[in-house]
């Protein structure tokens, strides 16, 4: 630890290696952004290496060079320039590659030497950059960190067998970054036996979740164009989030169809994703669901403020019994809404708060059963549950406690 001439002190640099990782002006990704703001503030510096585009951020930043570096609120970012791809091409997965490459290849004399690095998974083939950088720059401190569990969720949710070559190549991966690594940091509340298993060590995992900030989802209104969408004066089920595999929202369409007939029941989903289409064809015809294009996070807490009840699904799929740690349920909670929650009982943070219902995974019935026992409640009910929901959050989810969290590992 060393003093500047300006009598900050500096207790080193810290590197996150995340090719999903943005700020609040790209839309998505600003987990390490704002656990860094205390690390900052206790006198580290932060290079934050993400990738110049990736199919979840609404805005990018510059690519006109391989390295482009910018400088927001305190954090150097480097941006990596990567191939674009569709997300359900193979592409994807070279994208991932090629920024594993170049981040090996950093310039430390932009991005400071680094003492602290961090790797988040997905995608995985970074934290083979991240041990090999220990190694060069001889840092103190190497962190894997784990937001999705691969290879199990291709595995579990794609069908893939075990020996397929492309999932024991992740294996492989996956058994370096937990053997590796001085710390594991896991946001699944549940992985510890599995990635234990792996590692050899279980002193080395560590269960840090996803959090929320009121500033980082932000007070703007809704604009007037969105608004004329959501149906007035009908008891409102919403969905806001990324439309795909993992979010089983056929379900709630199906729901959608067996309530049909309850003309003050109305569907609200929000967001994009590839499998969007599909969602609009089965509900073709339906008048008790509506579409809505994805929003701007600054906006969701304004838009959640108009449902009455937040939905969240979840395949049948023992993936999901290491739990989860989706940020839609601190945007729903956060917003003092009860949530209903179509899944397994994983311990997530609707049951740790009871902040709602939870029914059977992959059941339309189920998710239907919920809303009525929702929807049969008093407001001040509902008020309750949605109460518990936003204290839990700013309990157990605010950045300050996680990244004081992730202070003890750097010491």
């Amino acid at each position: 630890m060393t003093a500047n001439l300006d009598n900050t002190v500096n207790c080193g640099t810290i590197w996150v290696i995340n090719y999903f990782a943005g700020s609040p002006l790209s839309g998505w990704g600003e987990r390490h952004f704002y656990l860094s703001r205390r690390w900052i503030e206790k006198g580290y510096r932060v290079t934050i290496v993400s990738s110049t585009f990736n199919h979840m951020f609404s805005s990018y930043a510059r690519a006109d060079r391989q390295y482009n570096f910018e400088e927001i609120e305190g954090r150097r970012f480097c941006w990596i320039k990567t191939p674009r791809y569709d997300p359900r091409s193979v592409k994807r997965f070279w994208a991932m590659m090629v920024f594993a490459l170049k981040a090996y290849f950093v310039p430390a004399s932009d991005a400071g030497r680094p003492d602290i690095i961090i790797v988040s998974s997905m995608p995985i083939f970074s934290v083979i950059t991240g041990w090999l950088l220990k190694k060069r720059y001889k840092a103190g401190k190497f962190i894997f960190e784990i937001r999705d569990l691969w290879p199990l969720t291709p595995i579990h949710l794609m069908g893939y067998k075990r020996h397929h070559p492309m999932i024991m190549f992740i294996s492989w991966i996956e058994r370096i970054g937990y053997r590796k690594a001085d710390h594991i940091v896991s946001v699944l509340p549940n992985a510890a036996a599995y990635i234990n298993s792996i590692s050899g060590d279980p002193g080395k995992f560590n269960y840090i979740p996803n959090g929320i900030s009121e500033e980082m989802v932000g007070s703007d209104m809704l604009p007037q164009d969105i608004l004329e969408l959501i149906p007035p004066d009908k008891f409102l089920i919403g969905y806001a989030g990324t439309i795909g595999l993992a979010n089983a929202l056929e379900y709630f369409t199906k729901a959608a169809v067996l309530l049909k007939d309850y003309q003050d029941i109305h569907f609200v989903l929000v967001g994009d994703g590839y499998l969007k289409d599909s969602l609009t064809n089965d509900a073709e015809g339906l008048k008790n669901i509506t579409f809505i294009p994805k929003v701007r996070k600054s906006y969701m807490q304004s838009l959640i403020s108009h449902f009455d009840i937040c939905f969240i699904g979840r395949n049948n799929t023992p993936l999901f019994d290491h739990g989860v740690s989706s940020n839609k349920y601190f945007d729903y909670m956060l917003a003092s809404k009860p949530v209903l929650v179509s899944s397994n009982r994983i311990k997530d943070p609707v049951e740790m708060s009871d902040c709602g219902i939870i029914v059977d995974p992959e059941s339309a019935e189920a998710i239907v059963d919920g809303i009525l026992k929702l929807s049969g409640m008093t407001p001040e009910e509902r008020r309750a549950m949605g109460e518990r929901g936003r204290a839990y959050v700013l309990r157990h989810h605010n950045y300050t406690f996680l990244s004081e969290e992730y202070e003890k590992l750097f010491a």
